[in-house]
């Protein structure tokens, strides 16, 4: 791997962040700086003099519980991947496991100095996440945030697509509606019952708490629902994966979907052939990958803007998996 920008900073006993505002003539570094980290980003070949810099190696860490083959989030991260591609960057992967969150130890990718930034996609824990913030390396959180940490956010509007949904079964004709969702477990779970809840209060609806159904432990491992003995007439799952293994759930137990039980999601995402068509929420998943890479790139070279959370909107998609209500 060639020399990176903290390379050329250790040498010169400055920040890498000091060393980006001077390649890309940014305020808040002397002149006579700037010109020492011009002749040696030249010596060393690191830029071509005539050119600004780019080609920057980031590294996205991913949590091993939201991490397999093919599940929702190793979709985001092939997305994130093309992103940084067409902007002229490069991504490493590092999986970080629960025992290196437990003990609050450092990635490799910053052990061994490679990264000029990091993306984190899924949720590390809030200790942990505190900690890479802390390493004084652009941070930037995809999909998930912490309101305590102060670092960047791209997420998806979990709050308005839930309500959406919400809004959609109502409009049906369905008055008991329950939730399925570990509101602990990740931001973007409680900010989609954050938006259910606030649609049922709206339209002056009550929601029954034995409704509100755990679909994961809080270590985000995905467990099977315990069934209230009134079943509501509509669900709002969190998200695709889940709401399919419930509705075979509820099919094991002799209950039709969308017949006897309306069920809508989240994501657009795992839309499997022959299986029923899912009422869901699209989340703009490649807009977040391109804003999150345009965010990175804006602070490694030299953006001190205050830390900003940008909500990227998505859309309905009306399906099969709901009807109205027996009677109405």
């Amino acid at each position: 791997m060639g020399i990176t920008m903290r390379d050329l900073g250790r040498m010169l006993g400055v920040s890498a962040v000091t060393v980006s505002k001077a390649l890309s003539g940014k305020a808040g570094v002397s002149e006579e700086v700037r010109q020492k980290i011009i002749r040696l980003a030249e010596e060393t070949g690191y830029i071509n003099p005539k050119q600004p810099a780019k080609g920057l190696d980031i590294g996205i860490l991913v949590p091993e519980s939201f991490f397999s083959g093919d599940n929702f989030y190793a979709m985001f991260y092939k997305q994130l991947l093309q992103a940084l591609t067409e902007a002229g960057h490069f991504g490493i992967l590092e999986l970080i496991t629960a025992d290196m969150q437990h003990d609050l130890v450092l990635p490799g990718l910053l052990r061994s100095d490679k990264v000029a930034a990091l993306i984190l996609l899924g949720q590390p824990s809030e200790p942990y996440t505190a900690l890479l913030a802390g390493q004084h390396l652009p941070l930037l959180a995809l999909d998930f945030h912490y309101p305590s940490i102060p670092m960047d956010a791209v997420v998806g509007d979990n709050i308005a697509g839930a309500a959406e949904m919400t809004r959609h079964l109502i409009a049906w004709g369905h008055r008991d509606i329950g939730f399925l969702g570990n509101v602990r477990a990740t931001s973007s779970i409680m900010e989609r019952y954050l938006g259910f809840a606030s649609e049922m209060l709206r339209q002056g609806l009550s929601v029954r708490p034995e409704c509100i159904l755990l679909d994961r432990r809080d270590d985000n491992v995905i467990c099977a629902p315990v069934l209230p003995e009134k079943l509501p007439t509509a669900f709002v799952c969190n998200c695709d994966i889940v709401a399919r293994l419930f509705i075979e759930q509820l099919r094991s137990d002799g209950l039709r979907v969308p017949e006897d039980m309306s069920v809508v999601s989240f994501d657009d995402f795992n839309n499997v052939p022959g299986s029923l068509p899912l009422t869901t929420y699209r989340v703009d998943t490649a807009a977040m990958c391109r804003i999150a890479v345009e965010r990175v790139t804006a602070r490694c070279r030299g953006d001190e803007t205050p830390p900003c959370r940008i909500v990227v909107g998505g859309e309905g998609v009306y399906r099969d998996s709901v009807s109205p209500i027996k009677n109405t």
